[in-house]
């Protein structure tokens, strides 16, 4: 019921997500996906096409051109016989078309000032004749269009002379560019409808004339009606622009080969290139680069200032672009609202997924990193002019996510959340983890595992615990179990039970742990270090307060163990018990740590260790030897290491049978240290009465 419950919520938060990302509330970052992977692409691939090539040139009135004479502080107006120069050389030169990314819409033969007893007009009259003649000239072999803005009932058009130099509207074409709800320019009209009539736009006519009415059909559709998704290329090298300026020094010398090489079979468009004029913002705008190299006809290029980067480009490389993209047959192929929604879908599905199945940490990491590998993707498509959307499917991930997480937080993982708050004041976390884990309640049943056992309790904590008024033995008790808890937990262990003032623990279960030994033994010297300074302990109890903590590493039986009604997750076996004698053991010896041979061989060098003795504990027959831990390894005071140096000489002898020798070692730090006390008195006792034949050194406890 609840897999089914889920996998329902998980569809519907898909949905859910999908359906927003492709409703109009997104329309206004809808393009940002070709923005980025147009950045992307040349980033990571480079240009498409190689730029020295292209079927489209530029031939920019730029800055060189109104710094140069005889352009220089001249108005634009009367530039036209050089433009008309530069027109016929580059057509002579074999250029397929030239179209107008410039307009004049008047004439300075049209000028009404009056000048003297005539116009300005009248005097200059067949100022434009030259101009107008290689305009007439290119049209009638169909290599001369002229741009107009559409706008509104009223277009913006050329000077009547030159509507009529080019035969009138069927050698002017739209000029008018798409702007997307954001004001980026990523698509460009096909056709426009003037009077009537279907005309193709500016760069649809340049390219249907230098294909010979031979364009690819058909050619791939946008998500808006009746344009071309345009495909920049990165940089700002990718089109051959050459400045007026110098085309017309060119012309006027005469460099006919170097308009032969430059502009033969080329469609070639005459606009402005400048800092400020003209410049809009397109879906290139995070793939632009340093603007300002030109292609020279051999005249020494003029100083200028440093280009830099910019997000806007000229509105003549627009068309110079859509003219590339059509006539190669590389326009962007969009696949719509539908195909946005089932991959936004499919992105949603799979957060969802990662969030049911994940912690939020990581179902976050999951669902970055399966938008990366669309990304990814959407870059390798998008080299083949293919568009996948990138951002309606990463926002379907995220919300997804979110979605999920919060439907998780509320109402999935509800009964779990309290299940762990209220199990949590009884049993470990880990074992309440490992039980959420299972998905299934826990029954009776064990394993065998190879684990170590802590056992402490408070020396002589009946006599005092009949002193101390029961509130604050509780509330001391309380203290003291909280910060043992608090260690042990820290460094692995499980509390398996309290027994009064005792606390059995064990390490390595219910979850693996490799060094659970050694973790033991940090546990264990960090209790001891931390008793002294548990000040509501010290004080119920009226002063100094010692513990006693045993520790046994061995194979036990580990599960839930008990009734069938009632049971514990706990620990039994042997090695259990050996671990109980051990705490005891420290009351014989008055010591506070003891460990018995099996941890130390585990827990391994990080510890310095004191053999203490070789016992034979009550109701176990087979002799462990047991250990006292210093400290760790390198970090034992010199005073301690020197006495733990003598005792070892000392049981030394002692096992061989020397007992003047053994005493001698014992009695150096006797006064002040209980083991070597005991050792001194048994030493001195066989020194007067000799132990008899088959002796072994085994110390035979029989108390608890």
């Amino acid at each position: 019921m609840d897999s089914l419950r889920a996998a329902l919520a998980a569809l519907l938060i898909s949905l859910a997500a999908a359906l927003f990302v492709v409703s109009p509330a997104l329309d206004a970052v809808r393009g940002l996906s070709i923005d980025w992977l147009t950045a992307l692409r040349w980033r990571t691939f480079g240009n498409t096409h190689q730029p020295a090539a292209p079927p489209a040139v530029v031939v920019a009135i730029d800055e060189e051109t109104f710094r140069t004479p005889p352009f220089e502080g001249t108005p634009s107006v009367t530039w036209t016989r050089e433009i008309g120069q530069v027109l016929t050389a580059i057509i002579d030169g074999g250029a397929k078309v030239v179209g107008f990314d410039i307009m004049f819409p008047t004439s300075i033969e049209q000028s009404a000032v009056p000048f003297g007893d005539e116009t300005l007009g009248a005097r200059v009259r067949g100022f434009d004749r030259d101009y107008l003649r290689a305009l007439a000239t290119g049209a009638r072999a169909g290599k001369v269009v002229l741009g107009q803005v559409q706008h509104a009932e009223h277009p913006v058009l050329p000077s009547p002379g030159q509507r009529a130099a080019v035969g009138q509207g069927r050698n002017i074409r739209a000029l008018n560019v798409h702007s997307d709800l954001d004001d980026v320019i990523r698509r460009l009209p096909l056709s426009f409808t003037v009077d009537g009539e279907k005309v193709p736009s500016m760069a649809m006519e340049l390219a249907r004339r230098a294909m010979g009415d031979k364009l690819p059909i058909p050619i791939p559709s946008s998500p808006v009606p009746n344009t071309v998704t345009l495909n920049f290329e990165g940089g700002s090298g990718d089109i051959p622009t050459y400045s007026l300026a110098d085309l017309r020094a060119c012309a006027e010398r005469g460099d006919k080969d170097f308009f032969r090489k430059h502009f033969d079979g080329k469609v070639v468009l005459l606009g402005t290139v400048l800092d400020v004029e003209d410049r809009k913002i397109t879906s290139k705008r995070f793939a632009t680069g340093a603007e300002g190299s030109r292609v020279r006809c051999g005249v020494s290029s003029p100083s200028s200032t440093p280009a830099f980067v910019r997000d806007s480009i000229p509105g003549v490389y627009i068309h110079a672009t859509a003219v590339n993209n059509l006539i190669r047959g590389a326009t962007l192929l969009e696949l719509g609202r539908f195909f946005t929604g089932l991959a936004s879908f499919a992105l949603a599905a799979l957060a969802t997924a990662a969030a049911l199945a994940l912690g939020p940490a990581l179902a976050a990491l999951a669902t970055l990193s399966i938008v990366a590998i669309w990304i990814a993707g959407a870059v390798a498509a998008f080299r083949n002019a293919l568009v996948l959307p990138l951002v309606e499917p990463a926002v379907a991930a995220l919300l997804a996510l979110g979605m999920t997480i919060g439907y998780r937080f509320v109402i999935a993982d509800r009964g779990k959340r309290l299940l762990r708050q209220s199990f949590s004041l009884y049993l470990a976390p880990a074992v309440i983890e490992k039980m959420m884990a299972s998905n299934k309640p826990p029954a009776l049943g064990g394993e065998m595992r190879n684990v170590t056992v802590y056992f402490s309790d408070i020396a002589d904590f009946s006599t005092h615990a009949e002193k101390i008024p029961p509130t604050e033995l509780v509330a001391a008790m309380n203290d003291y179990l909280s910060a043992m808890t608090d260690i042990i937990e820290a460094h692995g262990g499980f509390v398996d039970k309290y027994i009064g003032d005792a606390i059995v623990a064990v390490f390595g279960a219910p979850l693996d742990d490799p060094d659970h030994a050694a973790n033991a033994v940090r546990a264990a010297l960090q209790c001891a270090a931390a008793l002294p300074a548990l000040d509501r302990v010290k004080a119920a109890f009226g002063g100094e307060v010692r513990q006693r903590i045993g520790l046994n590493t061995g194979e036990a039986l580990v599960g839930n163990i008990g009734s069938r009604r009632r049971f514990n997750y706990t620990v039994m076996g042997d090695m259990v018990n050996l671990a109980s004698r051990l705490e005891g053991a420290n009351k014989f010896f008055g010591t506070a740590l003891m460990a018995s041979e099996t941890t130390v061989a585990q827990a391994g060098d990080a510890f310095a260790w004191r053999e203490l003795d070789a016992i034979r504990v009550k109701g176990r027959a087979q002799a462990v030897k047991i250990y006292e831990p210093l400290g760790l390894a390198g970090a034992v005071p010199p005073e301690r290491a020197a006495f733990a140096a003598a005792y070892a000489d000392g049981l030394a002898r002692f096992r061989a049978g020397d007992f003047t020798a053994a005493s001698a070692h014992f009695a150096k730090f006797a006064a002040e240290d209980r083991p070597a006390a005991l050792f001194l008195e048994r030493a001195s006792e066989f020194q007067r009465n000799p132990p008899g034949p088959g002796w072994q050194p085994v110390n035979a406890l029989e108390e608890k």
